[in-house]
């Protein structure tokens, strides 16, 4: 690890925030993998929030050291979060993404009372996005909010699932169609529901191969209600709001990604300095040095790439649509690192790879597959990143 775009302060971040990592999550991170330990991650999540690391994208209400906490501090958390926890870091990733739509466009007595324990760390909150029929195609969705200028409320009706942190989180944030007469785009709304609304109700929660101790379910509205207030910004701005939160997510993802491929390359490192066969140590094998070499360079470049977007969002000079290729190539590139990086490591342990007897790579093989279909497909982002580039064309999904 080179971090050629961090200076001094972010460095010293880094090291502050990987030893309270080492001490607080560490400890736990295999009660959260082998039992799905929830309270363990509740612990760890507790102990981020009295730190006041959950409040690096907030500069107002940052209270830490840093002179100027941003994007690049909340991207620097993730990648050493998931560099010991996958899982772990999805949750606290979640939690953050819903609290950035409430700093930035809750009215005031909303934001204030669930922003402030999402980010002291005593409540989670969650983004319902994903549909049966929606994945990429967020523009599609079915989920409904509409007035009710009788009681003064918002209704929603609809059903979302693949939502991480269902049925834990405290607070949720809604995105729906409140507009149906004009295109998705310009008739998206979004909302906040707290958990005990009557109308909210979780059906079932996921299995899934990897990510064990991440909760992820699915959450169904029926004429579900809350009050005028809770509308983020103005009627028919949900569509504006995600696309901002997205740019915002995707950078958080291209430090998962680079926290799991670093643990990947360093289990695969180890071993081929260790490990004899035919006489020699296996990283003598040019077949062996050749996956060395391609994993380094990946990750050194998924690395450049994810900072550079973190640093330019941080800037404060670019618009979320100006954003939206160097957010949409950190999350691609990085975590397509990672799949490879896991699945280089495997190969490298050979039948070591594939036993939990013998260290976390098959764990980090099976956490990895879910990092280049999260936040947006690696085919999305392609799709995002070709449309900057063709400008007078608009490619065909």
């Amino acid at each position: 690890m080179n971090d050629y775009l961090l200076n001094d302060e972010d460095r010293s971040f880094r090291a502050e925030v990987r030893a309270f990592l080492q001490r607080e999550l560490a400890p736990r991170a295999a009660a959260i993998e082998d039992r799905e330990d929830w309270d363990a991650v509740k612990t760890v999540v507790r102990a981020l929030g009295e730190a006041g690391y959950l409040r690096l994208m907030f500069r107002d209400l940052y209270k830490g050291s840093l002179q100027s906490p941003g994007l690049t501090h909340a991207t620097i958390l993730s990648e050493e979060a998931a560099a010991i926890n996958y899982a772990f870091d999805t949750t606290i990733a979640t939690a953050t993404s819903c609290a950035y739509p409430l700093h930035r466009y809750a009215q005031p007595e909303v934001r204030e009372r669930y922003l402030t324990g999402i980010i002291e760390g005593a409540e989670i909150g969650a983004i319902c996005v994903t549909e049966p029929n929606v994945g990429s195609d967020s523009a599609g969705m079915e989920t409904t909010i509409t007035f009710d200028e009788a009681t003064d409320e918002w209704v929603i009706n609809g059903f979302k699932r693949y939502i991480s942190n269902a049925s834990v989180a405290d607070t949720y944030i809604v995105y729906g169609i409140s507009d149906p007469t004009v295109p998705p785009q310009k008739g998206m709304s979004a909302v906040v529901v707290p958990k005990n609304t009557k109308g909210i109700s979780f059906p079932r929660n996921y299995t899934f191969m990897g990510r064990r101790g991440c909760i992820v379910g699915e959450v169904e509205f029926s004429d579900c209600r809350v009050p005028a207030n809770h509308l983020l910004d103005k009627p028919n701005a949900g569509f504006r709001i995600m696309l901002s939160m997205f740019n915002f997510e995707r950078v958080i993802l291209g430090g998962s990604g680079l926290g799991v491929a670093r643990s990947a390359f360093a289990i695969a490192t180890e071993h081929a300095q260790r490990r004899e066969s035919f006489g020699q140590k296996l990283g003598c094998k040019q077949l062996i040095w050749d996956k060395v070499a391609e994993m380094s360079w990946r990750i050194d470049a998924a690395e450049l790439i994810t900072y550079r977007a973190a640093k330019l969002y941080d800037a404060g000079t670019l618009s979320a649509k100006e954003l939206m290729k160097p957010a949409s190539m950190a999350k691609l590139v990085s975590t397509e690192t990672a799949n490879f990086c896991a699945d280089q490591t495997v190969q490298i342990l050979g039948g070591n790879g594939l036993t939990k007897e013998y260290g976390r790579a098959e764990q980090l093989y099976r956490d990895a597959r879910a990092l280049p279909i999260v936040g947006g497909s690696s085919e999305m982002v392609k799709y995002l990143i070709a449309s900057v580039d063709l400008p007078q064309i608009k490619p065909n999904l």
